[in-house]
């Protein structure tokens, strides 16, 4: 009777405990994976089966589960700073323990792995495109001129354009986008906001932090770049604006050069037929945008 009751509180032990599933969501990271010889997957499309076997199986079990992002070099590195050997099952636990701490990870609730996936991945772009930003912003120094510490200025000044934009726009859901040329490639974020029956702005706050940063880049930096806001409301057709960023300021965008950016293909340069509904327009005043400092870093 007692034995029967101590595997008894083990399972609901088990279904308190949370659990982490380091993915290798591509061929490549599962080739790469394939030279130790631990590791016994012999086909990506199978593991990738066997995985979404196992997150349906724990899920049943009650177990809540969190699918982070396994990437073999870092992996290799872990294991070469930790000084574990690298072909070790306990070496790929111990390195996703880490990942469901500091990794790109998100949790699973149910859904197929061709939409988690996905997911995974955007969360892992968004991770390093804020930590590649904040790294660049801690870099630049002071102003020659003032003294004053350039990445912060340009954060609090996007903090206050960004401030502007969400209290100037039209009531509803809205979607902003902020873009960035960073060489080697271009840096993009994204805030959703909702708009509380007071009238105030209800964001993500991890959201707001990653945009304010890529936006403070920008400014910093004197990159190209621009936003564009999408703003949608029952019973009224969707808006569309935005601005294109000039050192520290938003140069408000006409009507026409919205509509052109939204019915471009990026890729192609193909034009793509407008949406129906789509009010394509010039952007609300945001007032006095200027710098914060009266230098031009």
């Amino acid at each position: 009777m007692a034995h029967t009751e101590h595997r008894t509180m083990r399972r609901v032990l088990r279904r308190e405990m949370a659990g982490t599933i380091g993915l290798l969501t591509d061929e490549h990271d599962f080739t790469v994976m394939r030279r130790y010889r631990t590791f016994t997957f012999d086909d990506h499309t199978t593991y990738l089966r066997q995985v979404e076997a196992l997150l349906r199986n724990l899920a049943a079990q009650g177990t809540h589960t969190t699918v982070a992002l396994f990437d073999p070099e870092e992996y290799a590195d872990f294991c070469a700073y930790s000084g574990l050997e690298p072909d070790a099952p306990a070496s790929r636990t111990r390195f996703t323990a880490e990942l469901a701490a500091t990794g790109p990870a998100i949790p699973y609730e149910g859904q197929p792995l061709d939409e988690l996936v996905p997911d995974l991945v955007d969360e892992a772009v968004r991770q390093a495109t804020w930590q590649y930003a904040t790294t660049v912003l801690a870099r630049l120094g002071t102003c020659g001129s003032c003294g004053e510490d350039i990445g912060r200025a340009a954060f609090a000044q996007a903090s206050r354009l960004l401030t502007r934009i969400l209290d100037t726009a039209s009531p509803g859901h809205r979607h902003l986008v902020c873009t960035v040329s960073a060489p080697p490639e271009t840096l993009a974020a994204v805030l959703h906001a909702d708009e509380d029956p007071d009238g105030t702005s209800r964001i993500d706050e991890t959201e707001a932090l990653e945009f304010t940063t890529v936006l403070a880049l920008g400014i910093a930096t004197h990159a190209a770049g621009g936003l564009v806001m999408r703003t949608t409301a029952p019973d009224t057709a969707d808006r569309v604006y935005g601005w294109r960023l000039r050192g520290e300021r938003l140069e408000p965008l006409t009507a026409g050069e919205v509509f052109d950016a939204y019915c471009t293909d990026v890729e192609s340069g193909d034009l793509i037929s407008p949406e129906s509904g789509v009010d394509y327009s010039a952007p609300p005043d945001l007032g006095d945008d200027g710098p914060l400092t009266g230098h031009n870093h």
